[in-house]
């Protein structure tokens, strides 16, 4: 990659990084589902009279926009509200990629090697050290509702995967449009109308300006970007950049919220981080290469079928 395309996937890394704390700022500002809603009504408007006609079916833009957009950031959303640490919320997430494993050898018959169900061990056994720290610390709700963020991000994950959207920003700007009216409507059975428009008639620039945040930055530009680097190199040397983001996450919350980092966190963020990476490297060739195509074995075909589909032998 050249020098120049790293820096933008650290940028990419930092900036979602930083997007919890950000998170965690617009929360004092807007109840959790309103800024859900006010997030991707910011990142569709006036986006997505830009960026041209979708470029796969509706059926996938709605499967996303419902799996990602309500269920995974309504659920993370709440649960900092109700006292998930940002630093850690954006650690926990990373869980992420085991559960898109799990669900892609579910649904898409792929077998995952053996590195990679170690790495989901290592991962687990990070996330178990993590609720024993939040445990003793946190409300355990709080910590489940980000883990079920994070199942419900493996399925966006999935679906996004069968969709194979050929353009990101375009694919995830309409995306954004799905999620605004369920938002709004659960917003208002949930958390009442008087105390949407109150947040509303409170907006000043703080407020505005983590909208713009967590809209257009770590949104429009950062899966912008993030998919200009994967449609330019491959995605076994872009995907570990993504592995930065509790780095950054639990710095940015340490600086400017002043989150304690306690040791068993330390210890949970080296398991998580070390099991995601296992979990999410492709299986090396024999050559010494990394497969590009798929990162998990496919079931192998029968023998009187792979027999049938090879030519007779000349003599």
């Amino acid at each position: 990659m050249p020098v120049r395309h790293l820096l933008l996937a650290l940028l990419v890394a930092a900036v979602w990084g930083v997007n919890f704390t950000v998170i965690h700022i617009g929360l004092e500002h807007f109840p959790p589902l309103l800024f859900s809603a006010l997030r991707f009504l910011a990142a569709a408007l006036p986006a997505v009279f830009l960026v041209g006609r979708p470029k796969v079916a509706w059926r996938w833009i709605v499967g996303v926009g419902l799996a990602l957009g309500v269920a995974k950031f309504g659920l993370l959303f709440v649960g900092m509200d109700r006292g998930a640490p940002a630093g850690l919320s954006s650690l926990i997430l990373q869980i992420q990629a085991v559960f898109t494993a799990l669900f892609a050898c579910a649904f898409l018959r792929e077998r995952p090697g053996g590195v990679r169900v170690a790495g989901m061990a290592v991962a687990v056994a990070g996330i178990a050290v993590a609720a024993v720290d939040e445990g003793s610390t946190g409300p355990m709700s709080a910590f489940l509702l980000v883990i079920a963020a994070a199942v419900c991000w493996g399925v966006s994950n999935v679906l996004t995967r069968r969709a194979a959207p050929p353009d990101a920003l375009n694919f995830m700007v309409w995306v954004s449009t799905v999620p605004v009216l369920p938002l709004l409507l659960l917003s208002l059975a949930v958390e009442g109308p008087r105390r949407d428009l109150d947040a509303l008639r409170a907006l000043d620039w703080t407020g505005a300006g983590v909208i713009v945040y967590v809209a257009w930055v770590t949104t429009v530009f950062g899966f912008g970007a993030w998919g200009f680097l994967m449609r330019h190199h491959p995605a076994s040397s872009v995907a570990p950049f993504s592995l930065l983001v509790p780095v950054f996450g639990m710095s940015s919350a340490a600086l400017f919220l002043g989150e304690h980092i306690t040791p068993l966190r330390w210890c949970a963020a080296a398991l998580l981080v070390g099991g995601v990476a296992l979990t999410s490297y492709p299986p090396a060739t024999p050559d010494g290469g990394l497969r590009g195509r798929s990162w998990c074995r496919r079931p192998r075909r029968s023998a009187g079928r792979a027999r049938a589909g090879r030519l007779p032998r000349r003599r």
